[in-house]
């Protein structure tokens, strides 16, 4: 048995991974923690919300491919090392893409037998909004996923 652990240096993401490790240790099951690396983008400076791309000027700031991938690599092997002190045998796969798009793909292409994934105390208002990688989850998995809160 073989479950994917979405990880993204979160507290949220931690709590997943300890769930996952607690329930699959017994069952001498594996794990393959992913992080899908989705450079971010900020916007800084100013009190005033910004009402569209073209009045961000330079408010704009985005992280370069590698400062994502480095940070990326640096959640994998903590997790991994988590896996492993827990005496659950662990891959990590990087992943480049929407999170809600490359993980249900990666879980389906393993053959994964579950996703595990952490729960973002979004508020309600802006969850609806935006929605949340965990929800976007449950609705594209073909497998079961698992959303720790």
């Amino acid at each position: 048995m073989n479950f994917v652990v979405a990880v993204d240096g979160s507290a949220a993401a931690d709590r997943a991974l300890d769930h996952a490790l607690s329930m699959l240790e017994p069952l001498g099951a594996t794990v393959t923690v992913v992080h899908a690396v989705e450079p971010q983008v900020l916007v800084e400076g100013g009190e005033e919300p910004v009402a569209g791309v073209a009045r961000t000027g330079d408010r704009i700031v985005a992280e370069s491919l590698e400062d994502a991938e480095a940070r990326a690599e640096r959640v994998l092997q903590a997790a991994a090392e988590r896996a492993a002190d827990a005496g659950v045998e662990a891959a990590a796969e990087l992943l480049y893409g929407d999170p809600v798009e490359v993980i249900p793909a990666y879980a389906d292409d393993a053959g994964a037998d579950g996703i595990f994934v952490g729960h973002r105390g979004l508020s309600k208002r802006y969850e609806g909004l935006v929605g949340s990688v965990a929800k976007e989850l449950v609705e594209r998995a073909s497998c079961p996923v698992t959303v720790v809160r």
